[in-house]
């Protein structure tokens, strides 16, 4: 029993260190340290803390303050991907925010870039304020065959979804779709925080697609600034939301047929019931792999007859 109960916490530790890795990071060091128990600390764990128990915003994007204008006060920002439901998008927050707090010790303002969420907190205002860099990069390092076919198809779905996205609103501001180039269907994501003015989501957005110039017709990336970003890949990537149905996209006879979202109120609970049954899942195969393991190890004791 100790043997399955080991293997069991070896598993359920690894899918933590899992579910908390960030995909990139940035700490400045010019913007100063905070010290144990000051008063930005307990702000900026007030504000943390309100971020991660926030259960009235459905539409992935938080946005709060904690303490009186000036060098103590914490302001934080998290958005998840447009697509992605309400119970995926709180975890990847408070995956976030465990996360960031271990790899930005200390320091007052940091950004954390996860899977399908980004995380920032500064103690300068930053709602309503384009910032559009650092700019972090991840690429796939497989070319199209034809890259200037490639890059043609890619900048036509960029500039159609730039300006979806621009245009959306106080709640949202994203956007995806594909188009076709060539052999190859494109599938794209570009999406800026919500409190951007549509100008300031349009140029947010236009400074990372200039960014796609410089890899050389790479068949996927993912280009991100602390207000804005994007991704493209030759599969598609994000769910069903508004947005997708909306866009006008290139037809194919290969674009999989989608059916309409679930209503709010049934989304959540499908999503738990499908948590409670992989993990259920994962639990039996474990103990019964285990199981096995351990009796296969374990060798019958020899019996010894008197002559």
């Amino acid at each position: 029993m100790l043997f399955i109960f080991s293997c069991i916490l070896l598993h359920l530790a690894s899918l933590t260190i899992a579910q908390t890795n960030l995909l990139d990071h940035n700490c400045p060091n010019d913007v100063g340290n905070y010290t144990t128990n000051s008063d930005f600390q307990r702000n900026l764990n007030s504000a943390l803390s309100s971020l991660d128990s926030n259960t009235q915003i459905d539409y992935g994007f938080y946005n709060l303050s904690v303490g009186q204008p000036g060098p103590d006060q914490a302001n934080v920002i998290a958005l998840c991907r447009g697509d992605i439901g309400v119970d995926e998008c709180q975890n990847c927050i408070g995956n976030s925010l465990a996360k960031i707090l271990q790899v930005c010790p200390k320091q007052k303002e940091a950004f954390g870039i996860a899977d399908t969420c980004i995380l920032r907190y500064s103690n300068k205002s930053i709602f309503g304020v384009m910032e559009d860099n650092p700019v972090y990069i991840l690429y796939n390092v497989d070319n199209a065959t034809d890259v200037n076919q490639f890059n043609q198809g890619l900048q036509t779905l960029m500039t159609r979804l730039r300006s979806t996205a621009a245009s959306g609103n106080s709640f949202q501001k994203f956007a995806t779709g594909n188009e076709t180039a060539g052999f190859v269907i494109i599938f794209g994501l570009v999406q800026c925080t919500p409190d951007l003015s549509e100008l300031q989501c349009d140029n947010c957005l236009a400074g990372v697609i200039r960014v796609i110039g410089q890899l050389v017709g790479s068949q996927g990336a993912r280009i991100t600034a602390p207000s804005c970003n994007l991704r493209y890949e030759i599969y598609r990537f994000f769910g069903v939301t508004p947005a997708t149905i909306q866009l006008p996209a290139s037809p194919s006879p290969q674009s999989p047929s989608v059916s309409p979202p679930p209503p709010p109120g049934k989304k959540r609970n499908s999503a738990r019931t499908i948590i409670i049954i992989v993990v259920s899942t994962v639990i039996v195969a474990i103990l019964i792999s285990c199981l096995f393991i351990y009796l296969r190890i374990k060798k019958p004791k020899e019996r010894v007859e008197s002559k």
